[in-house]
């Protein structure tokens, strides 16, 4: 309990349980936005935060923190990327096809709603990455379909991908979200937009029912990553029996082998035949004997 309460004391913006409570603050998402895309939104509405989009055709779903909408109905997706993830089967960084896999799970939702396809709204996915994963020292990296014979023809489907960097340190980004890149780095306040984040995550804290959510939340991840244990555990008990019993049934077959020749009637071929050996395995006992 006592770990617990401290983990909460010690949450920055960084964590996704915090970035999602400050992002839910209308004047403080707006803002970001608006100084993000240099433009004026009149208002958002908040379609769900984190929510898990689940369609027929596929087993997985997808968390999302924050999805709003402006007045003019472009979506919009911010995450909080703290850890540059790797697939470990194949070794590559799983955040270009994340963010495909994300823009692709929104546009389903929008048409399983009745919305027409050439009617899609404009929409962003924004990721707001604490590491530079182009590695080009760039405040924003912001991708749109273009033409590669020509690259000034673009491919208008209105889809547009944004990857920031906190670590940057080239580009055009207002002074408000350079500070915030600085206050998700550091915790520094260096703006009334920063402080006004700040305030709002140390009224958080004091609050007894964020407090609680927190809390209940990590007791369901334990129950689930304990679950997941459980069944690792059991599949790879399971493995290990299959393993030692075709292990033993290896060792059988050397033992038969080993006592066919030892008789001295038969054949290499009858011996590999008899035993389900390979001939060269029935050789190389020959060699050892």
């Amino acid at each position: 309990m006592q770990d617990l309460l401290t983990k909460f004391a010690n949450l920055t913006i960084q964590s996704d349980f915090i970035f999602k409570k400050v992002m839910s603050r209308k004047r403080i998402c707006k803002h970001l936005l608006e100084e993000l895309l240099q433009i004026e939104i009149a208002d958002i509405k908040y379609l769900e935060a984190e929510k898990t989009l689940e369609p027929e055709y596929t087993s997985r779903g997808i968390r999302l923190d924050i999805i709003v909408a402006d007045d003019k109905n472009t979506h919009y997706n911010l995450e909080m990327q703290v850890k540059n993830n790797k697939n470990p089967d194949t070794d590559t960084y799983v955040l270009p096809k994340r963010s495909r896999y994300y823009q692709a799970l929104l546009d389903i939702d929008l048409l399983q709603k009745g919305q027409p396809y050439d009617l899609l709204p404009p929409t962003f996915i924004i990721f707001i990455c604490v590491f530079d994963f182009f590695e080009q020292d760039n405040y924003v990296y912001t991708f749109k379909k273009c033409c590669l014979e020509n690259r000034e023809l673009e491919l208008s489907d209105e889809a547009t991908t944004m990857i920031l960097n906190t670590k940057g340190t080239h580009g055009n980004i207002s002074q408000d979200i350079k500070s915030f890149y600085d206050y998700v780095n550091n915790h520094i306040v260096t703006t009334d937009f920063t402080k006004q984040i700040d305030d709002e995550i140390s009224y958080l804290k004091l609050d007894t029912k964020v407090r609680r959510e927190f809390m209940l939340m990590e007791a369901r991840l334990l129950d689930e990553r304990r679950e997941g244990e459980a069944v690792g555990i059991a599949k790879g008990k399971e493995i290990g029996i299959a393993e030692g019993k075709e292990i033993g049934l290896a060792e059988e077959k050397l033992a038969t082998a080993k006592r066919m020749l030892a008789k001295g009637c038969y054949s290499l071929e009858v011996i590999a035949e008899l035993t389900n050996l390979s001939l060269a395995d029935v050789e190389k006992l020959t060699e050892e004997s």
